[in-house]
């Protein structure tokens, strides 16, 4: 069966047993603070398992798109190196919440795997939970006799807490598992050691291939498990696994999943896939990784410095790596493989086909920056090694650790280039430069969360009354305690709300919750697993009280206004700029806006303008915001409502219209009851983020009043100045050529100067042993003191110069010594003995150094010790 047609057969399957089958969440998580990445299938329904929200359907099944490169689940280094870890995988799954539990979960899996599929029975084992002394949990025999009605007994095996019991994370719902293996070696190879003995052993051909996850207990902070009012089923089936399996391969890259992009790219090196296992390594790195990197972009999270985005670019980077270092390829190439991965992928992943174009670019630019980041690498590198006197010739762990922290360079490739030129590399030094790394980056992340401390029933939700009202009378569900780097503060759930919590890129509101006279200040309120989280310094003394919940209603409006202005932005951009401006992001809060959109070139001013224009128009025409709750998203779509890609929506959805012919969008956000209010849109800058992505920064209503006011001023002051010009932009102009004249008149003047000076100088030079010596202070500053001393250096033979000068009280050295005398006169030494009697200090080479200090009144004494030298 061809990759698509497995897809398609297990989904079948499920829908055949009741189950809904539903879109893949986005990989790229938002609005969750304890995950970056979807890292299973069942993070966009972990919601339902923590009880803040109700399933849409009891029986689910998907393939979700799953990334693991980071935290508990991280396989990035065994990528490509082995034949089954993924940083990008799919992941088939099927979910009961409440509904079927072990029974079902186990005999639908035999039935897909072996009537299905028509898997050999013989090549498969299962795993049941062993128990665990420590949770004083027994062995899950629940499963265990559900097996035995359908496997030998032999064939049935007891795993370990590690293997065979399930956990969300440090917290929240868990439960025991049981674990499918397959067994796919040759006969020869089974018959000399039995499969059962190499599960769960590492083998690459004995496998897991599907997990069902039993999720009863849920687990406390303080580590003990309370069982679950309702149990749930949680599956996961790796589908490059699953793939192989079918396709009757040893590897998950001889699928057709990888087979394709790995002939390109064996194509376009020229390298064969299959002769050499170091290229053959490198070959699966770049196409496990360009997936991963394409999807992500197609989620939003575009390659960066800090974050996901971080992420995002390490795994480019070791794809660019191997290639740079295994493959030959010195110029970008991974961005050529995108239009095949479209072609393969793109029927079921639609928005690989819309963000094609997007997903090449940024990959495009990304491998260019980091070929040049390698190149001045491996010029540091080699720099390094010539400088070295070293006669051990071991490279410096601080220095592998530099190379790796600031130019990108996976510690193997330093290890490959130092084994080139016969050196080792001192590892220990290296590990503990990244140890310290990891160290402070756990410092600053470090948060304790207390478990959840309830007032009301846990299945109590939030009623979000911030469309309508500004205030609400609350009480507390429920509130826990939290420590990050040792500051406390409480988050808080109320059973009604005006809080708006931070998504969609609106910021969260603040306000305070007041008690019997006495307000406690809310500073922010955050999305946490689809709660809405109050954030309070201080958790009142009454916490089972009735509370008076308000916001701060100056900061909403203008907040609104932004947002409302992104909307009618984003079409006005779409109108000028054409069809395939799409938002990437933004940020709105109570002082300006953040738009970032799909764009491949700076706007001109005109452009701007028009987009200012447009937005304008609307505003000016009051246009009255229709807003349409609860609305099935296809229905949504019909109505021509843009979805943006990366954002998880659910079956119905919040549409907000301004104009059905100008701007209709999903979103969860607060807005304008009609445009007027926004008053004015001001555009103030417009710039790259990254390859084929702007940022449009905007302010509105009185922040965009201030800003037009404060330009007025500035222009009339300007005009003030140039006492009544008519054209105060041509007399801007004509000041500015005019000072460009007399500049270069003054530098023009200076050059001869320094002339005369040079002049001088070479004259009154004195021979000391051998040596010329020039030794004076010079009316320069220093800029002209370098100048005159590197043509003195051209000049004289056998040169040892040093000049001190004086500027607005303070005091400078140069000095500068023929490359022939180096050996008997060292700059660097003598500036940073001179430079003692200024008061400052200073550095440089042996032919070349300078200082700077605070005291112009030593400069004799110091150019008499200089003297002193060279006598």
């Amino acid at each position: 069966m061809k990759s698509s047609e497995i897809r398609k057969t297990f989904l079948d399957f499920f829908k055949g047993k009741e189950h809904q089958i539903v879109p893949s969440a986005p990989m790229v998580i938002k609005n969750d603070p304890t995950l970056m990445f979807t890292n299973a299938g069942m993070n966009q329904f972990k919601d339902i398992f923590l009880g803040n929200t109700v399933a849409k359907s009891n029986r689910i099944s998907d393939t979700q798109k799953c990334l693991r490169v980071s935290g508990k689940h991280n396989d990035l280094e065994e990528v490509g190196h082995d034949t089954y870890h993924h940083t990008m995988f799919e992941m088939l799954g099927n979910w009961s919440f409440g509904d079927y539990f072990k029974k079902e979960a186990i005999h639908w899996a035999w039935e897909l795997l072996t009537e299905v599929f028509k898997i050999d029975p013989e090549y498969l084992y299962v795993t049941v939970f062993g128990g665990d002394k420590g949770d004083k949990l027994d062995i899950d025999m629940e499963a265990y006799n559900f097996w035995k009605e359908i496997i030998p007994e032999d064939r049935i095996l007891y795993g370990s807490k590690k293997d065979n019991f399930w956990e969300m994370g440090e917290t929240g719902p868990c439960g025991p598992c049981s674990e499918i293996h397959v067994d796919i070696r040759t006969a020869e190879e089974k018959a000399k050691v039995s499969g059962k003995d190499l599960v769960n052993m590492d083998h690459p051909e004995v496998i897991e291939i599907w997990n069902l996850v039993f999720i009863e207990y849920n687990r406390m902070a303080d580590g003990k498990l309370v069982p679950l009012p309702a149990k749930h089923i949680d599956t996961g089936m790796g589908f490059e696994r699953l793939c192989m399996v079918l396709q009757g391969v040893r590897s998950n890259y001889d699928t057709d999943v990888f087979q394709p992009l790995l002939q390109k790219i064996a194509s376009i090196s020229g390298f064969e896939y299959g002769k050499d296992e170091e290229k053959d390594i490198a070959m699966r790195v770049i196409a496990d990784h360009l997936r991963a990197v394409s999807f992500a972009i197609c989620d939003g999270q575009l390659p960066s410095n800090n974050g996901a985005g971080y992420v995002i670019r390490r795994i480019l980077r070791r794809a660019i790596r191997y290639g740079f270092t295994f493959l030959d390829f010195k110029e970008a190439f991974i961005y050529k493989l995108v239009d095949l991965l479209t072609n393969e992928m793109g029927v079921y992943f639609k928005e690989l086909v819309s963000q094609k174009t997007l997903i090449e670019k940024v990959i495009h630019e990304e491998e260019q920056s980091f070929l040049r980041t390698l190149a001045q690498g491996i010029k540091k590198f080699e720099a390094y090694i010539e400088n070295q006197n070293n006669d051990k010739k071991i490279i410096d762990g601080s220095f592998a650790f530099e190379l790796f922290d600031t130019y990108g360079f996976p510690i193997d490739l330093t290890q490959l280039m130092a084994r080139e030129q016969n050196w080792e590399v001192d590892m220990e030094g290296f590990n503990k430069g990244l140890q310290q790394q990891k160290d402070r980056s756990r410092k600053a992340a470090n948060v304790e969360t207390g478990d959840w401390t309830y007032l009301m029933d846990a299945d109590t939700k939030t009623e979000f009354v911030g469309y309508n009202s500004q205030e609400a009378i609350s009480h507390i569900i429920r509130y826990r305690k939290v420590t990050a780097k040792k500051k406390a503060f409480f988050e808080v759930v109320l059973d009604k709300t005006p809080f708006y919590a931070e998504s969609g890129g609106q910021v969260g509101d603040s306000g305070y919750l007041e008690l019997d006279g006495k307000k406690y200040k809310v500073v922010d309120t955050k999305k946490d697993n689809n709660l809405s989280v109050h954030i309070l310094p201080e958790l009142p003394e009454n916490a089972e009280g009735e509370f008076k919940a308000v916001i701060n209603a100056q900061n909403r409006l203008l907040t609104t206004n932004n947002h409302s202005a992104t909307h009618l932005l984003h079409a006005a951009l779409q109108q000028v700029l054409g069809s395939h401006v799409e938002q990437k992001g933004s940020l709105v809060n109570p002082d300006r806006l953040r738009f970032d959109f799909s764009h491949f070139s700076k706007m001109t001013a005109e452009e701007i303008r028009k987009v200012e224009q447009i937005v304008n128009k609307k505003i000016r025409e009051n246009v009255t915001t229709q807003v349409y709750n609860n609305i099935a998203i296809e229905k949504a779509k019909t109505m021509g409502a843009m979805a943006l890609f990366g954002e998880k929506y659910g079956e119905f959805v919040r549409v907000v219209e301004f104009d059905p012919e100008y701007s209709v969008e999903l979103c969860g956000g607060t807005h304008v009851g009609s445009t007027g209010q926004i008053g004015l849109i001001k555009i103030i800058a417009e710039g790259a983020i990254a390859a084929g992505v702007r940022r449009i920064e905007a302010i509105t209503a009185e922040k965009a009043e201030e800003y037009v006011n404060t330009q007025i001023d500035t222009l009339g002051e300007i005009k003030a100045n140039l006492k009544g010009v008519k054209d105060p932009v041509k007399a801007l102009k004509d000041l500015q050529e005019q000072n460009n004249k007399l500049q270069k008149q003054i530098d023009a003047f200076k050059k001869q100067e320094v002339q005369n000076i040079k002049n001088t100088l070479n004259a009154s030079k004195e021979d000391i042993n051998g040596i010329n010596c020039i030794i004076a202070k010079v009316n320069l500053d220093a800029a002209g003191a370098k100048d005159l001393a590197f043509a003195l250096k051209a000049q004289v033979e056998n040169l040892y110069l040093v000049l001190g000068y004086a500027n607005d009280g303070k005091a400078g050295l140069t000095v500068v010594v023929s490359d022939n005398l180096t050996e008997k006169l060292k700059a660097g030494a003598i500036i940073r003995e001179i430079s003692k009697e200024i008061r400052g200090g200073g550095g440089g080479q042996d032919h070349f150094a300078t200082a700077g200090g605070k005291n112009p009144d030593g400069l004799d004494k110091a150019l008499a010790i200089a003297k002193g030298f060279a006598e």
